[in-house]
């Protein structure tokens, strides 16, 4: 059974429709959970498709919601979990190569579309990491290479990708202190030390109206991004990383927001000794 989590915060109606609205002619799902932390959420009315559940949950951040979406999709006896942002927009057809490429090799947790703009640029074809522990999408920006073929890759993008529940119950889910952004390379990267291996599918298509959910509060944001990149670079880089990091931190505190960028440098090395506990214990 195939169930699909759409976690939402502020979807506008109308973008939150066409989001549903593709699941439901893309085929391949048997349940949708929206799970709504900003409260707003509506429903669209339209016949057809899996049946879709609105589960209201508090908001303890993306990574709490998404855990509590899979908890529940295991309860309707899902063995396969999609996870997608509000602003996802599949293409049709998106689930089968999704489910070949967990088919691939046991040790396969998780598959990730090809994630696309509108007007099909390139947004990710996975993800890896700068010197700076700065999450980077591959292909970013670019037009589909010509030779684009499944293949392997280190870290997969929370914004849309497809799951096996074995995987989600041997790591545990997401770390929900993340609250949101790095959550996705976090739990990569711990799977990968436990031996998962991730995949990317490109037949398996998807949009993305990138940054639509997170953009009321640019400063929170910033916050997040840059406490979050120093607690990766702790848990999972290099001394030099780790060093690299905090050194780019320091260095943006002379640019605005400045408040902003100094209280995330104060919380992420606030958190690098757990984080260094962390890494030690794995």
């Amino acid at each position: 059974m195939l169930t699909v989590v759409v976690v939402t915060y502020s979807a506008t109606p109308g973008e939150l429709a066409r989001c549903l609205y593709a699941l439901g002619s893309g085929g391949g799902v048997d349940h949708v959970l929206v799970y709504d932390t900003g409260g707003s959420a509506v429903l669209p009315e339209f016949q057809g498709g899996p049946p879709v559940e609105l589960v209201r949950i508090e908001n303890r951040g993306y990574g709490a919601a998404a855990n509590a979406g899979f908890a529940h999709a295991e309860q309707l006896g899902a063995d396969r979990i999609a996870l997608l942002n509000d602003d996802v927009i599949v293409r049709p057809g998106w689930i089968p190569p999704l489910l070949a490429e967990l088919e691939h090799d046991t040790t396969v947790g998780a598959a990730q579309p090809q994630i696309v703009a509108v007007d099909g640029t390139v947004l990710s074809l996975g993800v890896t990491r700068d010197g700076y522990g700065a999450g980077v999408d591959l292909g970013d920006g670019e037009g589909a290479p010509d030779d684009l073929a499944a293949r392997s890759i280190e870290i997969f993008t929370g914004g849309a990708v497809l799951f096996r529940l074995g995987f989600l119950a041997d790591t545990g889910g997401f770390d929900e202190r993340w609250f949101l952004y790095y959550e996705d390379v976090d739990l990569a990267l711990r799977g990968g030390a436990r031996g998962w291996t991730f995949r990317l599918a490109p037949d398996s298509v998807v949009e993305h109206a990138r940054g639509l959910s997170t953009s009321a509060d640019p400063g929170r944001t910033r916050y997040l991004q840059e406490r979050n990149r120093l607690w990766a670079a702790f848990r999972h880089g290099s001394g030099g990383m780790a060093r690299r990091a905090v050194w780019l931190s320091v260095r943006r505190l002379r640019h605005k927001p400045r408040w902003v960028h100094a209280r995330a440098l104060v919380a992420g090395l606030a958190g690098a000794p757990r984080r260094l506990w962390e890494r030690r214990r794995a």
